[in-house]
């Protein structure tokens, strides 16, 4: 009889056990195996965002050790439930799934987007992958500054919650009226630097340029506009004869004439002697 009790009650007595949250992890406990996180640990149980953490089957809860967590503390209870709930995404995300991500910018959805109260997107959190390879966090509120970097991964169960340490909090302006207190300087995104082409060189740049001055090896020779004496120029010698004098067809011509003329002289000078002795004869 005692027997069949038990078996019937069985069910019931399992059922509680089988929701517990415990069952599936528990941030506190998680958080207690690391000193560093202590602060940012007791402000998720006094707020009682770590019952919303351990309810959930799929988390990724973003942490700041203790010295980025002291600036929490100027907030009110439900200012400082409102941050916290911005530091759980309602995904997992381990170290490699993270650097995974290929866009530049995602936004993703955060604990407090759950509750119904959050404005201009403060229940989002932007992840922004920047140029010199870090990973960035910020408020999604549009023009909004990133805040803080991924620094490390915590602890992870996988694939039920993941805990990754950040620099800092992400406390989106005006999420409350009060005036918070500081929490480090915004991280801008540089844009990326492009490399120009190099530019045309102009008459002035190849005029400076090292190469300019150098002698080649027609540095002596004339300039290329420079007038050139013609071939046929009368103070030219023909090739392979330097040492002969200069004639012209001209002054040849006029030499055979002379020739020629002192011959015909010399014969019409003989012929007038001859004649001249036949008279006397």
């Amino acid at each position: 009889m005692a027997i069949r009790l038990l078996l019937h009650l069985l069910p019931f007595l399992l059922l509680p056990l089988l929701h517990s949250p415990a069952a599936a992890h528990n941030i506190t406990r998680i958080l207690e195996d690391f000193p560093d996180f202590s602060t940012f640990n007791s402000f998720l149980t006094e707020s009682t965002v770590a019952n919303e953490i351990n309810r959930r089957q799929t988390i990724t809860v973003l942490v700041v050790d203790n010295s980025a967590a002291g600036a929490l503390s100027f907030l009110d209870s439900d200012t400082l439930k409102s941050v916290l709930s911005i530091h759980v995404i309602l995904d997992y995300y381990d170290k490699v799934k993270i650097h995974s991500l290929r866009r530049q910018s995602t936004f993703f959805t955060t604990l407090y987007q759950t509750t119904g109260v959050a404005e201009n997107n403060m229940g989002f959190l932007n992840f922004t992958r920047l140029p010199d390879g870090r990973l960035a966090f910020g408020p999604g509120v549009h023009g909004a500054p990133l805040s803080a970097t991924y620094v490390k991964q915590v602890a992870t169960r996988p694939y039920n919650i993941s805990v990754l340490q950040i620099s800092g909090a992400v406390v989106p302006a005006g999420i409350t009226e009060a005036p918070l207190a500081p929490f480090g300087p915004p991280i801008n995104v540089q844009p990326e630097i492009l490399v120009p082409s190099p530019a045309p060189l102009d008459e002035d740049s190849e005029a400076n340029s090292p190469d300019a001055d150098a002698p080649g090896p027609d540095a002596d020779a004339p300039a290329a506009d420079s007038p050139a004496p013609a071939a046929d120029s009368p103070g030219l010698a023909p090739a392979g004869d330097s040492d002969a004098p200069a004639t012209s067809e001209d002054d040849a011509k006029d030499d055979d004439e002379k020739s020629l003329a002192g011959r015909v002289a010399s014969v019409g000078a003989g012929l007038i002697v001859v004649t001249a002795g036949a008279l006397l004869l």
